[in-house]
């Protein structure tokens, strides 16, 4: 079986010759012949080079992993009960989907926790163009949404607004209003903005800057992300732009000051420089200094972000923030991702979610045997709608409290910005029509948000409806499957919630195999006498199984 696509892809903007024969090991056309003019990725990048390394066009899109990893998600199943309840009374009439809490609480502090109205967080979104050009509409959805929101890397290092002194970040116009688009349309307390800082903006005082002057309160460091294990990167069409960020500590390619370099610019030889983030190297000391100066700033809250890289290292990041009891880990698995990350390496590097979940897991339990603390979890890596994120609860019961996610609500930020535009335009699609010719009529929620927001409502970008709406169908359809499991509340999920379907998943991730969960239950179940009397057959049958009488 073949696990990778090579050689061509609608990310790279390639495809074979011979579409329907290809060598299934190096990706080619089974007969590569003398006469093409190179559609494939080799023979593209025979004429446009290092451009084909990363995913195109740039700056309108998000990619992900095309590779069919052995193991993910859909190879689990969830288990449903017919008696009991966990969070509410065992009670048909109370013990109703819309009644199970999502509601959670997140941070060392218990005194003063991050409150998320949803088990969700959106994952850090940085400089990117595709992020910047929906931005209100993402924050102000997440924020209405009740969720928290992270800031991601090298927002004011390539704002050309940003001012420095001595090196310093004194003045960050996009950054301000990066964090006021959520600001605005944060509610009754939930969701939080979280700051995030990778190599550059460390060294130019990004996070100082916002917890001084912006109102920022909650900070993440940043060791990486599922799409890459290098800095992160970006695209610039513009010399003078290209120069300043180089001023600026940042790697710009090719040499932005370079006679020879600008002079081909000019001349239209390329079109674009490349700017890249350095990676960074995580000693325990470096760390622990980085934590005590952002606490000693004002952060109330600090979390770290780690990418999918070898299991020592991830370790690492498990055992770190542990020492230092931070308030949250998010841990992504390969491969996705928001900027230009190579697309080889988003197929081909670092471990997949469902094993690089269940590796954290097993580091947990070892630091919960030595009764260490252990910082709140988050997962990332693809999630996109309710059964996995319930299945991602589950995976990393009880320490996993929210699942991180950025490509699915942006993509509903897109989706219905462009709705508010073809609205305005009244130049809507037929198979929306039908629903409508106006936001009250096309967007399900808006009726509810407009009795809410009073005049407010007609200020909210309407793609910031569109991420809301969604993830009311996401809370909504959890709260289905968290129903038919009896868990009222996310604090009761257990990883026995789940089950796989395919051994290779019971040995990845230790949960019972569906045809293995249950056994003994099943089997002092069938056990029990069959002559049992009313009233005296529920206590006898307690023995065997749930009692039916659930929890309050």
């Amino acid at each position: 079986m073949t696990y990778t696509r090579l050689n061509a892809s609608a990310a790279t903007l390639t495809k074979n010759r011979t579409e329907g024969s290809v060598s299934p090991f190096s990706g080619m056309c089974t007969t590569c012949i003398d006469g093409c003019i190179g559609m494939c990725e080799i023979g593209k990048s025979a004429y446009r080079g290092a451009e084909m390394i990363y995913p195109q066009p740039f700056g309108i899109i998000t990619t992900a992993s095309q590779k069919d990893y052995p193991v993910d998600l859909s190879h689990f199943t969830v288990l449903g009960r017919c008696a009991g309840a966990w969070g509410i009374a065992a009670d048909s009439e109370v013990a109703i989907f819309p009644n199970v809490d999502l509601t959670v609480e997140i941070g060392a502090n218990k005194k003063n926790p991050i409150r998320c109205k949803l088990p969700f967080t959106g994952a850090a979104m940085g400089s990117t163009n595709v992020a910047k050009n929906s931005w209100p509409e993402y924050a102000g959805g997440l924020a209405l949404s009740g969720v928290p929101m992270a800031i991601g890397e090298n927002v004011s290092g390539m704002d050309m607004e940003s001012k420095f002194e001595n090196g310093k970040l004194v003045s960050g116009p996009e950054l301000k209003w990066r964090v006021d688009c959520y600001r605005d349309w944060q509610r009754d307390g939930f969701g939080e903005v979280i700051l995030q800082a990778n190599v550059e903006d460390t060294k130019l005082g990004v996070q100082e800057y916002a917890l001084k002057n912006l109102g920022v309160t909650a900070v993440e460091l940043k060791w990486g992300q599922g799409a890459k294990d290098i800095g992160g990167e970006v695209k610039i069409r513009d010399l003078k732009k290209a120069q300043e960020l180089q001023k600026r500590g940042y790697v710009v390619l090719p040499d932005p000051s370079n006679p020879g370099v600008i002079e081909s610019f000019n001349k239209g030889a390329f079109h674009e420089f490349e700017r890249h983030s350095r990676v960074g190297m995580v000693t325990l000391d470096g760390f622990m200094q980085r934590v005590e100066q952002l606490r000693k700033c004002g952060a109330k809250h600090v979390t770290l972000k780690t990418g999918a890289y070898r299991p020592e290292d991830t370790a690492r990041a498990v055992k770190y923030a542990s020492i230092c009891e931070l308030d949250l880990l998010t841990v992504d698995g390969a491969g996705g991702g928001t900027g230009m990350s190579p697309w080889r390496m988003m197929n081909e590097w670092g471990i997949p979610s469902v094993e690089i979940h269940s590796l954290v897991y097993q580091y947990y339990q070892k630091l919960a045997a030595k009764k260490c603390f252990l910082p709140d979890l988050a997962f990332a890596g693809g999630f996109t709608f309710e059964d996995q994120m319930f299945k991602g609860l589950a995976l990393g019961a009880p320490y996993c409290k929210l699942i991180a996610y950025a490509r699915a609500p942006l993509a509903a930020a897109m989706v219905a910005k462009n709705i508010g535009k073809a609205i305005e335009a009244q130049n809507l699609p037929i198979y929306i029509q039908r629903f409508g010719m106006g936001v009250d009529e096309v967007f399900v929620t808006a009726h509810e948000l407009r009795e809410e927001l009073g005049d407010r409502f007609n200020k909210l970008p309407v793609g910031a409806i569109g991420v809301y709406t969604y993830n009311q169908r996401l809370a909504q359809g959890l709260r289905q499957f968290m129903a038919g499991a009896r868990k009222f509340a996310t604090k009761y999920i257990t990883r026995d919630d789940i089950a796989t379907l395919t051994p290779e998943a019971t040995r990845v991730s230790g949960i019972e195999y569906v045809m293995d969960i249950d056994k003994k239950q099943a089997d002092a179940m069938l056990s029990v006498s069959g002559d049992l009397k009313v009233g005296k057959a529920s206590k006898s049958l307690a023995v065997a199984g749930h009692n039916g009488k659930g929890k309050k």
